[in-house]
């Protein structure tokens, strides 16, 4: 995924359809809803709970891209380049990780 692509795309969608980016209180009250709504569906669909007609039609995929673009746009309207970011976290993660989940009993 190219996320630098994938900011400039949201940036420009919001110039032209949403004509400003919700303040970042906003967005991250839509993120928390977001997040529910995939975890909603993760719990009935995968979990022990058992699912709603309703919910049966939802898309899994189409709640995390919801996630993807609302963190996407706190990125851009905060000057986050998350590229960058997530390049660096997964450096990070891949040397502290190196061996750690090799080593763990539990995955075995």
């Amino acid at each position: 995924m190219d996320i630098t692509n994938s900011q400039k795309i949201v940036d420009e969608w919001i110039s032209k359809y949403g004509v400003r980016y919700f303040n970042v209180l906003t967005n991250m009250a839509q993120l928390t809803e977001e997040v529910g709504e995939v975890a909603r569906i993760i719990a009935r669909r995968y979990g022990e709970q058992s699912e709603k007609d309703e919910d049966k039609i939802k898309d899994l995929g189409e709640e995390l891209a919801d996630v993807i673009f609302v963190v996407i746009c706190i990125a851009n309207q905060t000057g986050v380049d998350l590229q960058s970011a997530f390049d660096s976290k997964l450096k990070e993660k891949s040397k502290r990780d190196e061996m750690r989940h090799h080593q763990n009993k539990k995955l075995k």
